[in-house]
């Protein structure tokens, strides 16, 4: 786990490792660094330990038995510690609680209802009587003329509220999103992990929706050489590869997915640190460009951005770093799709996304 720093981690306050709930928040923590590797991430305990971050007096092995007996890892073929499908639920929740508890110093509302969420997606067949508030385009005006007529005997009388019926309507009151996560290289070069903060947000988005949107849908979709959605219990075991930014594959992946769903409101959030440098040239091989921004890959890009725009699918961009190609695609696709862009760092984009989310999601569509 080469680059792996605990910067956050102060040395000073190891005194707060020392209950199993902080040690396993700290465990969670280290899992998304190893990719869901339980073993590794236990091997990075004791090194923490060794390094005086976690106190002598602290029996890690009897941490690693609690784990096991609370069924957050188990025993693997060959005897090593793997993580059970509880315990990537615990990642999430620790992943949900750990962005929140970032968020409360800055200020941070917190969740809130509403009495009206989504929008009226779909007329139903049956009438009734119109009421104060209905929308006007609910109204069935030739129903309504016809009991004008039944009621008065002509058309020369108006119509009178009492003649007035309306469609029913079948609220959707969910949002469909995707989040598309970037996983080309440049997400861990340079000294600096922009992806764990990413797939942390995938946890705690994932455990926001389950809980507490449950009319809500999430996908998530990572995008490098190509677009691949992955399942949410594969969420801890994704990792960044050797691989170029075809975000082209990535939005019309997403898209496609959101076209299926029947919610009102349809999203794509999608989290980078660079420009386009690949697309999918049909009947060719794949054509690459990593200087600047080359017309043919940022064009079919920017397609989709329209494609989506004509689908109701807004695209909210979160730049996790500060690259000006990033930014002048970025700039432009925005415009296009009449979305939304936000510059923020990795440690930050995690709160970001989700007071987007939050605040989106209510948006009527």
């Amino acid at each position: 786990m080469n680059g792996f720093r605990f910067s956050w981690l102060d040395p000073e306050s190891k005194k707060f490792w020392k209950s199993y709930e902080q040690l396993k928040k700290l465990f969670n923590y280290i899992l998304l660094k190893t990719h869901g590797d339980a073993e590794e991430a236990f091997e990075w305990m004791l090194r923490l330990q060794a390094k005086g971050y976690i106190e002598q007096s602290v029996d890690l092995e009897a941490f690693r038995a609690q784990l096991e007996k609370d069924g957050l890892v188990h025993h693997t073929k060959d005897g090593n510690l793997g993580l059970s499908d509880r315990g990537a639920k615990e990642m999430r929740k620790s992943s949900l609680r750990w962005i929140f508890q970032n968020l409360k110093p800055k200020g941070a509302e917190g969740t809130h209802g509403t009495e009206r969420e989504g929008g009226l997606s779909e007329d139903l067949p049956e009438l009734r009587d119109w009421s104060f508030g209905d929308e006007l385009n609910k109204v069935d005006f030739n129903q309504s003329l016809l009991n004008q007529v039944r009621r008065s005997g002509s058309l020369d009388e108006g119509l009178s509220e009492c003649d007035l019926v309306a469609h029913d309507s079948k609220r959707n009151t969910g949002c469909a999103t995707v989040l598309l996560l970037d996983v080309s290289h440049s997400m861990i070069l340079y000294g600096e992990d922009r992806f764990t903060p990413a797939k942390q947000v995938a946890l705690a988005l994932t455990e926001l929706i389950l809980t507490q949107y449950k009319g809500d849908s999430l996908d998530v979709v990572l995008f490098g050489d190509e677009a691949m959605p992955v399942p949410i219990r594969q969420l801890p075991f994704v990792a960044v590869g050797p691989f170029h930014t075809n975000t082209k594959a990535g939005l019309a992946m997403a898209r496609q997915i959101l076209e299926q769903r029947p919610h009102g409101n349809k999203q794509i959030l999608m989290i980078t640190d660079g420009k386009p440098t690949v697309i999918e040239v049909p009947g060719q091989s794949t054509y690459r460009n990593t200087f600047g921004l080359d017309d043919r890959i940022i064009n079919r890009t920017l397609d989709e951005a329209v494609i989506c725009r004509r689908r109701g699918i807004k695209i909210t961009t979160f730049m996790v770093t500060r690259d000006p190609w990033l930014e002048q695609f970025v700039n432009r696709l925005t415009e296009l799709n009449q979305g939304r862009a936000f510059f923020s760092r990795p440690d930050q984009v995690g709160g970001f996304v989700m007071k987007d989310f939050m605040q989106n999601r209510q948006r009527k569509a």
